[in-house]
């Protein structure tokens, strides 16, 4: 095999791990930031960080883990550098939450359930948004991208144990703020 056709099969290798990771990442990062702009933003620096050190990739660990760990780093990289200029550009371009709403799939039938559902969703996304950085990442990638405990940790650096007592107080807040909100 000549260097350019194993170049060409790493190109087609890279493709196929954008093409099928790249939902899941952008949508782990809209959850996050709640920006569509900021979370395209994020998800392209991912791949582009992930393109640039695909030779460096060990396989220790599946490729979503590997991209999830990426997009993780950015966005606490994000937070570190640009807290007081995010929260001015949130506020002026966030996802609205009626639209986030939308997004998700409902099996109501009725106008009056469908709005039963969408305050639910508000208030859960207030809620999620409370949490800390690493209570809101954890919860985040527990019940919105369904990772495992396990791949939480190595994901996030954290133990398992430390994952689940984030998980824990998460999830305890979250329910906190739905009874409140009664």
């Amino acid at each position: 095999m000549t260097v350019d056709e194993a170049e060409e099969i790493a190109a087609q290798e890279f493709a196929s791990i954008v093409e099928s990771h790249r939902p899941q990442i952008f949508r782990f990062l809209l959850a996050s930031l709640r920006d569509v702009d900021l979370a395209e933003t994020l998800t392209q620096e991912c791949f582009l960080k992930a393109h640039r050190n695909w030779k460096h990739f060990r396989g220790e660990s599946t490729a979503m883990t590997w991209l999830m760990r990426i997009a993780i780093n950015l966005q606490k990289d994000h937070w570190r550098n640009r807290r007081l200029q995010f929260w001015r550009h949130t506020r002026a371009n966030s996802v609205d939450l009626d639209d986030a709403s939308d997004w998700l799939p409902s099996g109501e039938r009725t106008a009056e359930q469908q709005m039963l559902a969408r305050e639910q969703v508000t208030h859960v996304w207030k809620a999620v948004e409370a949490l800390s950085q690493r209570q809101r990442t954890v919860f985040l990638l527990r019940y919105v991208e369904e990772r495992e405990l396990s791949e939480i940790a190595r994901v996030t650096g954290l133990s398992e144990g430390t994952v689940k007592a984030h998980l824990s107080r998460a999830l305890a807040r979250v329910r906190a703020e739905l009874r409140g909100s009664r």
